[in-house]
């Protein structure tokens, strides 16, 4: 039986979830996941069964607990490290960091008025102050890391690393709010929404 259990929201809209899943599954480790449905009554109750903070996701190896996304995902990096979750080259490496933990922090004006909804559909929303910005700078992202680090594959450094996990959740809010995308950024958002993972989670 594995040692790991990740404890997450609902697919649909826990995009902290899918970021800890998706860097998970690319570990190829066997793992058990809990799914807490969230917006409940007894959601705060059934989250601290399994995360100290009341939030999720929350991951378990053995009697070990480790919460927040970006913790998860530096403590599988460090676990597999044959998984390659952080690029090889020391540069490339800091650079992976640094975007992801910006997306960590950064660009609440997507993230607060274009939550993430899998499954819905909502394209000419008005858009909030400050939104257009992010986009800039999130596509300006996208197409800086994919110049200067990943032309050796379709992904932000090449290969699928834990920046990749962490945009996946603003590649759905794209495709949710119908954000259009062209060039690099259009053909980087495809290849994240065809990831086999990101596949699974959207279809269960």
């Amino acid at each position: 039986m594995s040692t790991l259990k990740i404890t997450i929201g609902n697919r649909n809209d826990s995009s902290w979830s899918l970021r800890a899943w998706l860097v998970l599954e690319a570990t190829g480790a066997a793992f058990e996941e809990d799914v807490v449905l969230l917006g409940q009554p007894d959601t705060g109750t059934e989250i601290l069964k399994h995360s100290p903070n009341g939030l999720v996701p929350a991951l378990r190896d053995g009697d070990f607990v480790i919460w927040d996304s970006l913790s998860i995902a530096e403590y599988l990096a460090e676990k597999f490290p044959e998984a390659g979750l952080w690029p090889a080259d020391e540069k490339a490496r800091a650079v992976a960091r640094s975007v992801s933990a910006e997306m960590h922090s950064g660009y609440t004006a997507v993230r607060g008025n274009m939550p993430m909804n899998i499954r819905a559909f909502y394209p000419g929303t008005d858009r909030a102050p400050g939104v257009d910005d992010d986009i800039r700078r999130i596509t300006s992202v996208w197409e800086s890391c994919r110049r200067d680090y990943g032309l050796a594959g379709d992904l932000l450094f090449g290969h699928f690393t834990i920046a990749d996990a962490f945009f996946a959740p603003i590649v759905s809010r794209f495709r949710t709010y119908g954000v259009g995308l062209d060039g690099v950024a259009a053909a980087y958002s495809d290849a994240i929404w065809a990831l086999p993972a990101m596949s699974d989670w959207v279809e269960k």
